[in-house]
């Protein structure tokens, strides 16, 4: 254990940094524009770095090196074409509406285009979703205390209850402390430690990968010769097969994740969903000067995405190259013997790394998790206090009553984001083959297509949609992705019970396809509803 104290002192370096950063933003967040938008003062650059650390969460970390152990290329990549496409329609489009409007959550606007049912509603499936999406993601980073416990034991089996344990502990620490400077400092202490965050992330990756170049004879050179099969290192896959038919080809296009079409289509809903309705991403980009500085922020975070995410996976392409060269008996498995991809770069940081390295690394993970935490408990008390609170107890009449109210609202839902994260940790532990991880992980897929549409039709059209239609269109569009997910049939396996079933042509789209068949479908009911007078003066 002695060869783990000088990662504890970077560890502990790494906290004093985020913990001096967040209190000191305390006198600057004594208002509601302050404690939620920084009163649309922050420097476009720090938005900028800010929107990246919300981006890449543990998931990331873990889960990108993974796809690139995996697949041994670099198709996941091309998913970034969406990811700028989108960016240019948010920043042309959404963010002036949001601006023009003054509004705080980004619900509000849907309040005035068309009512207070679907502001209501909208607002309610962003914190029901982004709880649970947020909640469940909480747990992955302390895979590296179980895999340090399989270590430590390596001829012992981790109990259910040691692995809940171990990972209650991790969770506890991780989010009171997030909470801490969050409460005190507000969106302005979630931006600027999400600048010390990103930096210690680049420089956690940056090092990553020169160490395993390093240690793999020939560097990239001698990497590549090993990596010879049909798709190794490609970028693009068209995702097309030979004598499939047309409809073949589609269909496979729409089970694939990483495919030119999922890229280009796929792709820029899921980002223009996350990026202009998701009011976790979109509250960073409104404490930006003005309009134009935010659009410059949002679209050269895309930019900065491409280098990120060529590390990522070029670090998972060296792991599968490195493991290949010096199998490790350690390394974790599954019951059927095949080892996991998300747990190969944890692993490979626990084993291999010296020590301060492997601690700089141990922080980029506690950085982008609680990067992404940070943010998600803003965003989650801003929404509510501001679509629901404030209706339900009525608003206080000075800023500092506001501001305590947005404090309260921010421990609410650190409690709440743990209690999701326990429930998902104990069900992980006990059932790991339990399907509802999956589901619960991949929610917004589900929901976020039926926002996406609402907020076009708001911001597209002046005289179509009405709170009524703008309900059913987002009920139908749900159901719909639900079905074509497979979502139904997932649920059904829980309770040993028969799916709806579906026709031998009909696909199970990919996550990259989810969203944009929910807005699709919600966009065009909701066009169908005429917008009453009384809210046809309200335009983007």
């Amino acid at each position: 254990m002695g060869q783990y104290w000088i990662d504890g002192v970077v560890l502990l370096t790494y906290f004093g940094l985020i913990f001096a950063i967040g209190f000191s933003q305390r006198s600057k967040s004594g208002s509601m524009e302050g404690f939620a938008l920084g009163d649309r003062q922050i420097a476009w650059w720090a938005v900028l770095a800010s929107i990246l650390a919300a981006e890449i969460s543990a998931g990331t970390f873990f889960g990108a090196p993974g796809e690139g152990y995996a697949l041994r290329n670099f198709t996941y990549i091309q998913l970034i074409v969406g990811y700028l496409l989108a960016r240019v329609v948010v920043s042309a489009v959404f963010i002036p509406a949001y601006y023009k409007h003054g509004v705080v959550s980004i619900y509000e606007f849907l309040g005035l285009r068309f009512g207070p049912k679907t502001h209501r509603v909208s607002s309610g499936v962003f914190l029901v979703t982004r709880l649970l999406a947020s909640g469940t993601r909480l747990w992955v980073p302390t895979m590296l205390l179980v895999l340090f416990w399989h270590l430590q034991h390596p001829q012992q089996t981790i109990s259910p209850s040691t692995e809940f344990w171990l990972t209650a502990v991790a969770l506890l620490l991780v989010t009171f402390a997030t909470a801490i400077y969050t409460t005190v400092g507000g969106i302005r202490a979630v931006i600027w430690t999400d600048v010390i965050q990103i930096v210690v992330l680049v420089c956690a990756l940056g090092f990553s990968l020169m160490y395993l170049l390093g240690h793999i004879p020939g560097g990239w050179g001698g990497a590549t010769q090993m990596l010879q099969g049909p798709k190794d290192l490609i970028v693009w896959d068209w995702g097309i097969k030979e004598g499939a038919g047309f409809w073949g080809n589609v269909k496979g296009v729409l089970e694939q994740e990483y495919t030119v079409w999922a890229a280009f289509l796929g792709s820029t809903f899921v980002t223009m969903a996350t990026h202009g309705t998701d009011q976790d991403m979109v509250q960073r980009m409104l404490t930006a000067k003005n309009k134009r500085q935010s659009a410059v922020a949002t679209i050269l975070s895309g930019l900065a995405d491409v280098p990120i995410t060529l590390v990522v996976l070029g670090i998972g392409i060296l792991l599968y190259v490195f493991y290949q060269q010096m199998p490790d008996p350690l390394l974790p498995r599954n019951a059927e013997g095949v080892v996991p991809s998300n747990k190969v770069f944890p692993h490979f940081v626990l084993t291999v790394m010296p020590a301060g390295l492997r601690g700089l690394v141990i922080a980029g993970v506690l950085a982008t998790t609680m990067g992404s935490l940070s943010t998600a408990l803003n965003s989650l008390a801003t929404s509510y206090v501001k679509d629901f609170h404030f209706r339900w107890f009525g608003e206080p009449p000075d800023e500092k009553g506001k501001v305590r109210v947005l404090r309260f609202g921010t421990v609410l839902f650190a409690v709440l984001l743990i209690t999701v994260a326990l429930a998902t940790a104990w069900v992980s532990a006990h059932n790991p083959k339990l399907r509802i991880l999956p589901i619960i992980l991949g929610i917004f897929g589900y929901t976020y297509g039926s926002l996406l549409g609402v907020f076009m039709v708001g911001l597209f059209t002046k005289t179509r949609g009405n709170d009524r239609g703008n309900i059913i269109a987002m009920a139908v569009g749900f159901l719909v992705v639900a079905y074509l997910s497979g979502l139904d049939r997932d649920v059904c396996a829980l309770f040993k019970a028969e799916g709806l079933g579906r026709p031998d042509w009909m696909p199970v789209i990919e996550f990259p396809w989810r969203i944009m068949f929910g807005t699709i479908t919600t966009f065009l009911i909701a066009v169908s509803f005429r917008t009453p007078a009384s809210h046809r003066g309200v335009t983007s």
